[in-house]
């Protein structure tokens, strides 16, 4: 099968992904998560006009000229209307939310007034308005205020429930299944033996799926044992998962058994090799409803194939429209060889600097060195054929942490 070009590859991910049905959840739960309708507003806000200072609600007429002397009738507080008019020569001494009672029109703030006794002298006169909050200032009822495919946000939720909407209509979690191959790895925590290496592609992953919205479960690690990674595949389709996840074993090895594995299992393959580095072997296809990424072993090819695959199939079911994550311009940190037939995803420092970002790619590439990745603020990206390039020179990037 032929190498497809990352944009190639990136269409046959998304070409059979469909933003999954809604889930109604409590709006406390509902953080990250993208409305499956649009959001109407089921009150309006405020529901009446309200004072925002402390002070007097009068008339506009009473108080065009100062100072002048009113009768106090009574008092208003949030949550306990004054239910008389407010007449000529009268004031009403109101609080921060209350609600403006009828024939006043304005309110004077405290400061600009004397009491005394059942009666207050407006020292300023004030204009017709001043310091009320007109009902409907914020929305108001039946008004859609949030569209179809909005990820919530923590600010959004507080907007939500004013709406009064106690539970929101959002497209449900993408389940994620993942697991490893190899009988080389051991778990954090334990000394590794003659030939092994400890575990740390399945932590990433978990978290990059976590961090993107989808519920993610864990199948471990699991032996070079053709019998055993069968049974992990099942297992990942009796969660009902709506991806399945896998690292190593995708390469053509007699112990790479994740491909010998899902044509067992009767996978509809999609493709297998792209013309990328770091992340050539990576597998697509599909078991049924479920989508399989079956990632390279290697730590930094694992991670960039999550980034620039997982990430945006997880966006697409979860109802998102911004599934790629974008680039952007930056200025070269040091000078780079021309590339050959592959795209190239090279890790760079990312500071600032007078003319742009300037991204500096790490002098070593090697796709099992972790430490690079972890310091790297992005992935500098170099086309197929790109020819070589100046220290200076415009180069394109995405950021890695947003």
């Amino acid at each position: 099968m032929a190498l497809l070009s990352v944009a190639e590859a990136l269409d046959h991910v998304l070409a059979h992904a469909a933003p999954l049905p809604a889930d109604e959840v409590p709006i406390d739960a509902a953080a990250g998560r993208v409305l499956a309708y649009d959001l109407k507003a089921r009150r309006t806000q405020p529901p009446a006009d309200v004072s925002a200072m402390d002070g007097y609600a009068v008339r506009a007429a009473d108080v065009a000229t100062a100072p002048a002397r009113l009768k106090v009738i009574g008092e208003v507080a949030a949550g306990r209307p004054f239910n008389a008019a407010v007449g000529v020569g009268e004031a009403a001494r109101i609080f921060t939310g209350g609600f403006v009672p009828a024939g006043a029109d304005t309110v004077v703030i405290q400061e600009l007034t004397k009491r005394d006794g059942a009666w207050v002298e407006v020292q300023k006169p004030t204009t017709k308005g001043r310091n009320v909050r007109l009902q409907g200032l914020d929305f108001r009822h039946g008004e859609i205020l949030f569209g179809k495919g909005h990820r919530l946000t923590a600010r959004d939720l507080a907007l939500a429930a004013a709406m009064n909407h106690p539970v929101l209509p959002v497209h449900r979690q993408p389940k994620v299944a993942l697991f490893a191959t190899g009988d080389e790895l051991v778990a954090p925590g334990t000394e590794p033996g003659p030939g092994q290496i400890v575990y740390s592609n399945g932590f990433a992953l978990a978290a990059l799926a976590r961090a993107e919205g989808a519920a993610v479960t864990d199948l471990g690690v699991v032996p070079d044992n053709l019998d055993e990674t069968i049974a992990a595949v099942r297992r990942a389709r009796d969660l009902d998962a709506d991806i399945l996840v896998t690292t190593g074993g995708a390469s053509v090895g007699e112990h790479d058994l994740v491909g010998k594995a899902f044509a067992a299992e009767g996978m509809a393959l999609s493709f297998w090799k792209v013309a990328m580095r770091p992340g050539r072997p990576l597998m697509h296809g599909r078991l049924g409803a479920m989508a399989v990424l079956g990632l390279p072993g290697n730590p930094v090819s694992s991670y960039v194939c999550a980034f620039l695959f997982l990430v945006p199939l997880i966006r697409k079911l979860s109802g998102r429209a911004d599934l790629v994550i974008p680039s952007e311009a930056a200025v070269l940190g040091s000078d780079l060889r021309e590339n050959d037939e592959r795209a190239d995803y090279l890790r760079a420092t990312l500071e600032g600097g007078p003319g742009g970002p300037v991204a500096t790619p790490f002098p070593t590439q090697d796709s099992s060195m972790m430490a690079p990745l972890a310091k790297a603020g992005c992935l500098l990206i170099r086309e197929p054929h790109a020819p070589a390039a100046k220290a200076g020179s415009a180069c394109v990037i995405v950021r890695l942490d947003n």
